[in-house]
């Protein structure tokens, strides 16, 4: 991901978590629609941090930082080391806090599968595989009608949300397949 001025002024030319100024890329802080800047170093084990436990130590420092993404990212790499006493010397807003509970429950959560096992991500196409009878709607979804462009159903991977006839509904992943 490239990274803007804006974004690279912010983080004063180096990587926000470890303060390294070689190789920086701009590293998205899902679910919300904002990112830091990180270093190759970091990005290489932000997702399995025991890999280099001991980078990590930077976080002593950039877990004080005023931007919030930042301090998801600290939040969740400490949580992925299991580092219960860092985690309760940071002090973050609750809506910062909810923030990063969510990216670590997104990451713990099943994956959504269609009848074949395929694993299903949001904005893929699917085709139902079955007459489904859409309680409250009063039409049936007909077998080989193709779904396209699909949302997750929040905490629920067995469900998927499309729209079907002009509305948008909740149909059971068991009863479809990727395109």
């Amino acid at each position: 991901m490239s990274i803007d001025k804006v974004l690279l002024g912010r983080a004063g030319n180096k990587c926000e978590l470890c303060g390294n100024e070689e190789g920086l890329s701009a590293y998205a802080v899902e679910p919300k629609d904002d990112a830091i800047v990180i270093c190759e170093t970091c990005l290489a084990s932000i997702d399995k941090p025991a890999e280099n436990e001991s980078h990590w130590f930077c976080l002593n420092d950039s877990m004080w930082s005023e931007v919030p993404a930042v301090q998801v990212m600290a939040y969740r790499v400490y949580s992925r080391l299991g580092n219960q006493e860092q985690l309760d010397m940071m002090y973050m807003e609750d809506d910062v806090k909810a923030w990063a509970e969510e990216g670590l429950e997104a990451e713990n959560q099943e994956p959504t599968r269609d009848a074949n096992g395929t694993i299903l991500v949001a904005g893929d196409s699917v085709s139902i595989i079955k007459d489904l009878v859409v309680k409250g709607a009063g039409f049936t979804a007909k077998q080989g009608t193709t779904v396209k462009n699909i949302r997750m159903a929040p905490g629920d991977p067995t469900h998927i949300q499309g729209k079907v006839n002009g509305s948008t509904i909740f149909i059971v992943s068991a009863f479809l397949k990727k395109l």
